[in-house]
This record gives C-alpha cells, structure tokens and sequence, in this order.
C-alpha cells in the first residue's frame, strides 16, 4: 500500500495548492502577509503577535496588528490593532489560533480596529 501525499489528490495524483484562505495559509502560500484595503482608504498589512503575560494557566496572549502603509506604500504610517483575541499555554497554540482566522475574518478585524482605535489588545 502506497502512502499518499498530503498535498496531491490521491485520485490524480496531481497536486493540489496550498489552501491560502486562513492567515497562516496565506503565509505559507505566498510567503508574505495579506494586504487590505481599509475602508479608511488606506492599505494594510497584518501581523501576528503574542506576548508574554503573568496569567499562569494561559501566559501567552495573541493579537494582530495591521501596519497602516502610506498611500504610495512607501513606508508605513501607522497601525491599528485588534484586542486580545486568544490566551493560551503556549506560544505555538496562540500562534496557531490566529492563524486558523479566515482572510474575511481578519478584514472584519481591521474594519473594528479601524472604526474603533482606541481598542488595544490590553
């Protein structure tokens, strides 16, 4: 019995592309962040954090935070940030919980921080 690779289909073996719908997908596939356009006008990239917190059963804290990039992209402008989106044992588990967010998921993130910056993740 043949073992078949997770990234082909067994009835063609013709690979499949990597599935870049999730963040973590996204990154995976193209090897950079997703960029948005906000509905302030402005584009936006994403980055993933975690921090480090003194809560002891969860003491990693995730979040993300989207450069604001000047309208020529030239350089960045600024940012806005999400709150806290997942407290978790470990820095691979906060890691791996925001990038299972949907590309849409996350656009709906930037639009709250947009709309709301005075939101900080904590």
């Amino acid at each position: 019995m043949s073992e078949v690779q997770a990234d082909s289909d067994p009835t063609t073996d013709i690979p499949v592309p990597e599935d870049d719908s999730t963040l973590a997908g996204y990154f995976r596939v193209h090897d950079r962040p997703p960029a948005y356009e906000g509905s302030d006008g402005y584009p936006y990239t994403v980055s993933v954090e975690v921090e480090r917190t003194a809560n002891l059963r969860a003491p990693f804290s995730g979040y993300l935070v989207f450069p604001r990039w000047a309208q020529n992209g030239v350089g960045i402008v600024g940012h806005v940030e999400t709150p806290t989106l997942t407290q978790c044992a470990t820095l691979e588990q906060a890691q791996g919980m925001l990038g299972e967010r949907t590309l849409s998921e996350v656009k709906d993130l930037l639009e709250q921080a947009i709309a709301h910056p005075e939101m900080d993740h904590d």
